[in-house]
């Protein structure tokens, strides 16, 4: 029995790490010669997915930066905190380099005698008839195009900008979050010298890479900037899929979802995507079952319904800010804060960011 993952990106190579750690063979078929991973962005993983991580698909604690501390802030209350997130365990979630994960599984992956990847011909689609399961992690394929089409979507009329700035060492191991006037800005520590930075701004289709520097600079009050890298941008909106699969082909990875990135949760939902996966497999496999497609209904009856709660969670988050942006009001930001005062609230907050919805 082989699985056939479709597409060859950081999603595809987690999911195929997952499945040939159980003794399954997987092939990964790409149509794109020369895959490039952004080398300005970066993911934060929660405590909860790390473990699952580390035990069930590769060791990465090598390349992750543990952060203990989240402060959230919003412009119209100045420089007073909103919600402060903090643990005196070791970590509440952890942030770590796109490529860098990329090229541990890559390795790891060419090593396994359970993995193949190969390039293919997307007009030719013939081949697929021999797999029983199919799962589709390229969102710009024909299949993609043909079979997942139906969807929920919001625009966002916003643009993320990502980059990494390099400063003066410091204890680095507090992530902020501001809510300014112009979107959402985060400052994601990835070691004591350097800093990832994702920042959300509304209509900003005319904002260049200088711009861009410049608020950056004006929002920063904690760093002493020494460089900023190349900035990236890219279209923001929020996706959800009507319908998880066709027949015995899966859809998988931001074809699924997409949420903003205000509280870093994609790769995060992702993740809890391929825990549940992984679990209708090994059931599968237990009982001498076949890998079909009847894993692709199970999936999709056991997470869909947690998935749109959990991005229309985070939808909700940024109209609350976008709201009082709008009105020059700061009645949310100090009522946030003082829910956020009251201790369960606060723990409820922290577990579902670590957990997801229903978890």
């Amino acid at each position: 029995m082989t699985i056939c993952i479709l597409g060859n990106g950081l999603t595809a190579l987690t999911l195929a790490k997952a499945l040939v750690n159980c003794k399954i063979n997987v092939d990964v078929l790409f149509n794109k010669k020369n895959y490039k991973i952004n080398r300005s962005r970066t993911i934060g993983i929660t405590k909860n997915n790390i473990d699952f991580f580390n035990n069930n698909i590769i060791n990465i604690e090598k390349i992750i930066w543990k952060i203990k501390r989240i402060e959230i802030f919003s412009e119209n209350l100045k420089e007073e905190k909103l919600i402060n997130f903090k643990t005196n365990n070791t970590q509440l979630f952890s942030i770590l380099k796109n490529h860098k994960l990329y090229n541990l599984l890559e390795k790891n992956l060419s090593k396994n005698k359970f993995f193949k990847s190969k390039f293919y011909n997307e007009k030719d689609f013939f081949f697929l008839n021999k797999y029983e399961l199919i799962i589709n992690c390229d969102s710009s394929n024909l299949i993609t195009n043909r079979y997942f089409s139906k969807k929920i979507t919001k625009e966002y009329n916003s643009n993320a900008y990502t980059t990494i700035i390099k400063h003066d060492e410091i204890l680095n191991d507090s992530a902020v979050q501001i809510f300014t006037k112009k979107g959402p800005l985060a400052f994601l520590p990835i070691s004591n010298k350097e800093t990832s930075i994702v920042y959300s701004l509304y209509n900003s289709n005319d904002q260049n890479n200088k711009k861009i520097e410049k608020l950056i600079k004006d929002k920063n009050f904690k760093y002493n900037i020494k460089n900023i890298e190349k900035v990236e941008r890219f279209k923001l909106k929020s996706l959800n899929l009507r319908s998880y699969y066709y027949k015995n082909i899966l859809a998988f990875g931001d074809l699924l979802h997409k949420v903003h990135p205000l509280a870093g949760q994609g790769f995060n939902m992702t993740i809890r995507d391929i825990k549940i996966l992984l679990e209708i497999v090994k059931k599968k496999l237990d009982v001498g079952l076949t890998i079909d497609s009847s894993v692709n209904i199970e999936f999709q009856k056991k997470i869909r319904h947690k998935n749109f709660i959990f991005s229309n969670g985070i939808d909700l988050i940024h109209e609350f800010f976008s709201i009082e942006s709008k009105m020059k009001t700061s009645l949310i930001s100090k009522s946030v804060k003082l829910i956020n005062n009251y201790p369960p609230i606060n723990k409820m907050f922290a577990k579902i960011a670590d957990r997801g919805v229903l978890f």
